[in-house]
């Protein structure tokens, strides 16, 4: 089963989970991975009976606590979800390996948690009795710097819906850029664009770990950057042996990785205040104006939406929210159950998940006193039709603990306000990262009341949000957030620093990149 869901052949894996299960009825592992695959293809309830029985089996089964907690999110199903979050914290706090990084992101806890968590679960993933002797480059310091990115997201996925701008705007003059992907070829026109966007493309699907990190020495990469962390396909082994002199972990997962084999994490002052650096294993590269980079061409032809095509009503105020539905927690929906309740005729648009988060949320709603049909779920879309249909929605309404990434600047893109909630760890401090980058500082709230009072202004003062809107529309094209040639050249000097710190024979050591002149804000 295990072998089988590596090949992502996830029927067959199933079969043999539930082979196993037949022949061990017993075996908490089995129920365990059996929840895995189950969740991995939809089957949410199926999953959740999986996982409490390997809870019932062995309540301190590696990742099973978190694993039913992360379930639980993705239906939105809010029974017993307080006891499975503490069951989380305090597994984490008794060094119990209670879950992997990812769930905890959807947890607001003491900030040392989260890189303990972190700790020990790559003390357990990473082991290798290959030396970790960091690669060497040999070549003249004049020449070219070469740049490794490595991800399974190289198609139609977040990560090069933000990066591809970049990949292209590198100064070829000093840099030679490499990708290493390990995610499917989805033949989409995202995929086409970010192989011609490097100088080297590699397929790296049939290799193993050993075999990458072997190919990343024999090319000499200077900086290999890791743009996966704690997410779903990682492949920390590969770095886990050090195949180049330098690597950074980026983008991909908002926190630390907790092993001492990335030297540098890429951040900004406000994802990353300073005093947060000991709760990091890398050394903190600060960026100028965001650490989110964001791609300038994002599509703008998409096909227009009318409000009775996306099924919206005529008329009232649309709060929406677009994150994936497991960020939604139950604090955060009080909130907006409370908003929607004292603003008439308005409705909160939801991304569609799946139809258990979907039912679960309209009966919380009817719970909270508010009718479950004001909640309208999209459907998804061709990337282009739905930053197309955004532009219908009046104000976005973050989350927290971990609130809107790509999907706030694909709001702020299509001319939409955001209102977020400063968070206490990274994942919950993209929203206001980006609001300062675009020159919409005000947008930021300090506290659930704050955020609460806020939403309620806009839709009863409707010129307040029209000068928002206006604000937001001219700073687009003129503030740092997509200006991707301004991003890139910020990050070449950070990445031109890690490589002089290396040839000078000094230790990484976090520093901060000075901001190109003709900055806003």
């Amino acid at each position: 089963g295990l072998a089988l869901k590596a090949l992502k052949r996830d029927s067959a894996a199933l079969a043999s989970y539930d082979h196993a299960v037949a022949l061990r009825p017993d075996e908490a592992a089995a129920h365990y991975y059996r929840s895995i695959v189950l969740k991995d293809i939809h089957r949410l309830d199926d999953a959740l009976a999986s996982i409490s029985k390997a809870l019932e089996l062995d309540g301190k089964f590696p990742y099973a606590r978190g694993q039913f907690f992360n379930i639980k999110m993705h239906m939105c199903d809010w029974d017993g979800l307080a006891d499975a979050r503490a069951a989380v914290v305090e597994g984490i706090e008794a060094g119990e390996l209670a879950a992997v990084p990812f769930p905890l992101q959807l947890i607001d806890c003491d900030l040392s948690l989260y890189r303990k968590c972190a700790e020990l679960s790559m003390e357990k993933e990473s082991a290798s009795s290959i030396p970790a002797e960091p690669g060497k480059v040999s070549r003249a310091a004049d020449q070219r710097i070469r740049v490794a990115y490595l991800s399974a997201d190289f198609h139609a996925h977040a990560t090069a819906y933000l990066m591809a701008g970049v990949f292209e705007e590198h100064d070829r003059r000093r840099f030679e850029t490499y990708a290493v992907s390990f995610g499917p070829d989805d033949e989409s026109e995202m995929r086409a664009r970010v192989e011609k966007g490097f100088d080297h493309f590699f397929d790296a699907r049939g290799c193993d770990d050993i075999q990458v990190a072997s190919l990343l020495r024999e090319w000499q990469i200077d900086i290999a950057v890791d743009l996966k962390g704690h997410t779903r396909d990682a492949r920390p082994g590969i770095f886990a042996v050090r195949p180049a002199p330098i690597q950074v972990s980026y983008l991909g997962f908002p926190g630390t990785s907790g092993v001492d084999y990335f030297d540098y994490l890429i951040a900004d002052r406000t994802v990353v205040p300073e005093e947060h650096q000991p709760y990091y294993s890398e050394k903190l590269v600060y960026l100028p104006d965001t650490y989110q980079c964001n791609d300038s061409k994002r599509p703008t032809g998409g096909k227009p939406a009318s409000r009775a095509e996306s099924g919206l009503p005529d008329r009232g105020f649309v709060y929406c929210c677009f994150n994936h539905n497991h960020k939604i927690t139950p604090e955060v929906f009080d909130v907006w159950m409370r908003i929607l309740a004292r603003a008439d005729d308005s409705i909160l648009w939801l991304l569609r998940s799946n139809p258990l988060a979907e039912r679960n949320l309209r009966r919380e709603a009817e719970s909270r006193g508010v009718s479950g049909e004001r909640l309208i779920f999209a459907p998804r879309l061709p990337y282009a039709d739905h930053l197309a249909r955004l532009g219908l929605a009046d104000l976005f309404l973050d989350t927290l603990p971990y609130g809107a990434h790509t999907t706030a600047s694909d709001a702020l893109w299509s001319g939409v306000p955001v209102l977020t909630c400063m968070g206490n760890a990274f994942a919950g401090r993209v929203g206001a990262s980006l609001l300062n980058a675009i020159g919409l500082p005000d947008m930021v709230a300090y506290s659930a009341q704050e955020y609460e009072a806020r939403a309620l202004v806009f839709a009863r003062d409707p010129e307040l949000l029209a000068e928002i809107r206006s604000r937001l529309a001219r700073n687009r094209d003129t503030y740092p957030l997509f200006d991707t040639v301004r991003f890139t050249r910020h990050l070449e000097p950070a990445y031109l620093s890690m490589v002089e710190r290396r040839r000078d024979g000094e230790a990484p050591e976090a520093f901060a990149v000075q901001a190109m002149d003709a900055a806003h804000g």
